[in-house]
């Protein structure tokens, strides 16, 4: 497994080594070892999610409340998308800041996306599934979106689409990341860095 750590602290981009032969392909997106030793901490599972979309979907910038948040380990099984990372932590040397790694079933590259994280994502091809590995459940009252249409984020949909973007109403509707500071959603820099430390000194 080749491990590579993102300029944005808290982010890491895992490739591991696939094994094909007349039968087929073997190969392990996620090993505990690698991720372990490259963020010093183990992997909380608390639920795995699957999505399906059409060639130019875009989902995202969502993230959560931290503490808890919801760090996430992605890849794509099937398909071809491009997964970006938004340090979207008040504070952050980062802040406003993104990176961008394209995930597909031909590499399995992996993603993770630490607590405070903004995470999105679009589908550079019909039936693109992305599987995530999630730290804490599905919890409505603490998610909360960035529009990925932002203008002052400029994430890097427009070289990559064949055509319009399709996005949920929800997140065409939500608010920017100045309008998302100004409000006071987005999480703090320092607090995300605490819990960070929390989750090595809990091994």
């Amino acid at each position: 497994m080749q491990v590579r750590r993102l300029e944005i602290t808290g982010a890491f981009e895992f490739t591991p080594k696939a094994f094909p032969d007349d039968r087929g392909l073997f190969v392990a997106p996620f090993q505990e070892k690698a991720f372990t030793e490259a963020t010093g901490h183990p992997m909380t599972l608390a639920q795995t999610n699957h999505s399906v979309s059409a060639r130019d979907v875009i989902r995202g910038v969502h993230f959560a409340d931290t503490p808890p948040g919801q760090a996430k380990y992605v890849y794509c099984p099937q398909g071809a998308l491009l997964d970006v990372v938004v340090d979207i932590r008040v504070g952050s040397p980062t802040f406003g800041q993104w990176e961008a790694v394209r995930l597909d079933s031909t590499e399995y590259r992996a993603l993770y996306v630490a607590e405070g994280l903004g995470h999105a994502f679009l589908a550079l091809t019909d039936n693109t599934v992305m599987t995530y590995l999630c730290s804490t459940g599905y919890n409505p009252s603490g998610e909360h979106g960035i529009n990925p249409m932002d203008p002052d984020l400029g994430l890097p949909w427009d070289t990559e689409r064949s055509g319009p973007a399709i996005l949920s109403e929800k997140d065409r509707r939500a608010p920017t990341l100045a309008e998302a500071a100004e409000s006071g959603l987005l999480p703090d820099f320092n607090t995300c860095l605490a819990h960070y430390e929390s989750l090595r000194t809990e091994r």
